[in-house]
């Protein structure tokens, strides 16, 4: 003999027919904890942060920036080398 008992209810009604606990409260406070932290690893991992720490001697302003580039340029330029005030003296 073969009997099939088909029951129409949801989740949340055979969870209390059968008498478990709500996990409700408990997971959204878990899930609120865990996107906290995302958030805060997101801003962690954001670019300007990631080059601020990997490079902390890297020039942070674009006037610090221009005069790295200069000093550079005067290295590899032919008789622009340290102490040199001008390129093609020195």
């Amino acid at each position: 003999m073969k009997v099939n008992v088909e029951i129409d209810c949801t989740p949340e009604e055979a969870r209390r027919f059968l008498g478990l606990p709500d996990l409700r409260p408990m997971q959204d406070a878990v899930m609120a904890k865990l996107q906290q932290q995302m958030v805060d690893a997101v801003t962690v991992l954001s670019p300007e942060t990631l080059l601020k720490t990997w490079m902390p001697l890297a020039p942070q302003t674009p006037e610090q920036m221009r005069d790295a580039m200069t000093a550079m340029f005067r290295m590899f330029t032919p008789g622009g080398g340290a102490g040199s005030g001008r390129p093609g003296q020195g």
